[in-house]
């Protein structure tokens, strides 16, 4: 049983980094300067990082599935 609390555990880290990383890439562009007569080009900050954060979080969430239907 510990092996899922440690599995949960660094859901919940790579889950809250990823939370932490989006909050902080929406408020870069809403601090951003809007020009209404031109196209704002929003480019993300933390793109590679995000992308591995839910990859991650999307396989570990995976594994805590199938050990509560192993658990049934």
């Amino acid at each position: 049983m510990s092996n899922k609390l440690e599995i949960l555990r660094e859901y919940q880290k790579a889950s809250s980094k990823l939370d932490q990383l989006k909050t902080e890439e929406a408020d870069k562009i809403k601090s951003t300067s809007v020009n209404t007569s031109s196209t704002q080009v929003i480019t993300p900050q933390f793109g590679n990082e995000m992308t591995h954060l839910n990859e991650e979080c999307m396989q570990l969430n995976m594994i805590l599935e199938a050990m509560d239907a192993s658990e049934d």
